[in-house]
């Protein structure tokens, strides 16, 4: 059983990480596709995706599907084990619920704050309906919670409902709209899952910028984890002669100094995704450790 999911930037389209992150985190093996969109290539990608007329798309076995919430149903047919969806029955249908919601909904967030993971933004004054749609979203956070499950996530352990929150927790988190206490509990944990990091460091390594998603609004550092001290260099040898990714010889080109330290990648996106966020990434992880 094998998976292509066709997907846009990674900085913009919340659609795309929805989908993503419904493979990531999951442990499901996908190939992704990525097209930059408002360009050719973006048309050319989905047309080897049929039906799809924008992203997530998938395709496997000889089918194709699109829609992140088709997509999660399907997986969550194919893969019961995988833990989409609460086990729990009354659970799994407030779940199915809640993300049926935000699929359809919010209108008015989602217009007003399109998804940038490329920085925070300081300086946004919610006018009434963002405020509206923020309201809804903390009740229905609230109904989750009333099940009295553990944990950051709504229904103890991650599932789709929480993939499907993740762009909106981006938002929240990124224009500094107003979440106190356990919903801003909620936004952090979005913003430190491990998945959802290394999503937006892939993003960083790509240097097209969608300028319809600029504003006015002062730019600011993003509101996730720090990242460690790292910037790409040239002429020095470094601590390894492999890429911790592929395994493949180190390039010329792919060096990269991480917290005081100079590490080897086999291309450029490789040691641009590093240089963003060295510590979403296990492999890089352990061998910045057998390197300490």
């Amino acid at each position: 059983m094998t998976y292509e999911l066709a997907i846009g930037d990674r900085s913009y389209s919340s659609w795309s990480l929805r989908g993503w992150l419904l493979f990531d985190a999951f442990d499901l093996p996908v190939k992704s596709r990525l097209a930059v969109m408002r360009t050719e290539a973006f048309p050319t990608l989905l047309a080897d995706f049929p039906g799809a007329r924008t992203v997530p798309a998938l395709k496997t076995d000889g089918v194709s599907l699109w829609d992140s919430l088709a997509i999660a149903e399907t997986l969550a047919e194919r893969h019961p084990d995988a833990g989409h969806w609460p086990v729990d029955p009354a659970d799994r249908a407030l779940a199915r619920s809640l993300t049926a919601e935000m699929h359809s909904g919010f209108a008015a967030l989602r217009q007003v704050c399109p998804m940038n993971l490329r920085h925070g933004f300081a300086g946004f004054a919610p006018g009434a309906d963002v405020l509206a749609d923020l309201e809804r979203l903390y009740d229905l956070w609230a109904m989750a919670r009333a099940r009295g499950h553990d944990g950051p996530w709504l229904f103890g352990s991650y599932s789709a409902v929480d993939a499907f929150f993740a762009p909106v927790a981006a938002r929240i988190a990124g224009y500094g709209l107003p979440v106190l206490g356990a919903d801003a509990e909620y936004v952090a944990a979005h913003l430190a899952q491990n998945g959802f990091r290394r999503w937006r460091a892939m993003g960083q390594a790509n240097p097209h910028i969608q300028t319809q998603y600029d504003n006015d609004l002062e730019q600011v550092a993003w509101p996730g984890p720090t990242p460690l001290l790292a910037e790409a260099v040239t002429g020095e040898t470094p601590l390894n002669d492999t890429c911790p990714y592929s395994g493949l010889p180190v390039a010329s080109e792919g060096l990269a100094r991480i917290d005081g330290r100079v590490y080897g990648f086999c291309n450029t996106f490789c040691r641009d995704k590093s240089v963003a966020d060295a510590q979403a990434w296990p492999a890089l992880v352990d061998l910045m450790a057998r390197h300490d």
